[in-house]
């Protein structure tokens, strides 16, 4: 790990145990080794930071909106994370060689198939963008969530930290290596996917995905 790393993981960890009760306990059951893409809801920007830091000494690389590295001082920190820049409305292409690289050299990848944060906590609709990335490199996937942290800026004011949780489920792999992934496969593969995330959440953040029963798990081999 760089000296730049460095510096942000401690300033990073600092800050958000300020700001948070962090309750990590379920992140032991995230491999400690082999490639990775841990699928979760986006609730607001504590998620990453948080992630990054809790995961460590594993090689974390978020995959951010290319928006944010407008931000001087966010440009900083996440090129010092190596994290991957993604462009709504566009095809990306370099995105995505970049996380293939970074699988096949045995490290996880974030992504939020919600593509927006929500605010509010509860899931909404997802995006197809990560399924290329899982096919193409065979990485198994693990879903995570988090949740009670919906409220953290109202807290800042009273000065009050945060209950921040995270809950994981069971890694799986997509089934479709030799399948044609066309649009109705591809919205089915997210789907299932999502509700993975709503089923280790509260049933009142699981918004459109509260419906569980809907789950096939039809797409996906799951790993004992």
């Amino acid at each position: 790990m760089s000296l730049r790393q460095r510096i942000v993981v401690v300033s990073m960890r600092v800050l958000t145990s300020l700001l948070c009760r962090i309750d990590d306990a379920a992140l032991a059951d995230v491999p400690r080794q082999g490639p990775l893409i841990i699928v979760a809801n986006h609730v607001n920007i504590l998620e990453v930071p948080i992630i990054y830091t809790h995961l460590q000494p594993r090689q974390v690389h978020g995959m951010v909106l290319g928006a944010r590295w407008q931000n001087p001082i966010l440009r900083w920190m996440l090129d010092a994370t190596e994290s991957v820049p993604l462009y709504r409305g566009e095809p990306n292409f370099d995105g995505l060689r970049k996380g293939i690289e970074l699988l096949k050299q045995n490290r996880i990848l974030v992504i939020s198939p919600e593509g927006t944060r929500s605010g509010h906590g509860q899931l909404q609709s997802a995006h197809a963008g990560f399924i290329p990335l899982a096919v193409s490199t065979g990485a198994p996937l693990i879903p995570a969530a988090y949740y009670g942290s919906e409220n953290w800026k109202e807290n800042i004011h009273r000065l009050r930290r945060t209950d921040f949780h995270i809950a994981v489920g069971k890694p799986f792999k997509l089934a479709v290596k030799n399948a044609r992934i066309t649009p109705d496969v591809r919205q089915k593969i997210v789907d299932e996917v999502m509700y993975q995330i709503a089923a280790i959440l509260p049933a009142q953040y699981r918004g459109i995905y509260a419906d569980l029963s809907a789950a096939t798990q039809d797409l996906l081999n799951f790993q004992i």
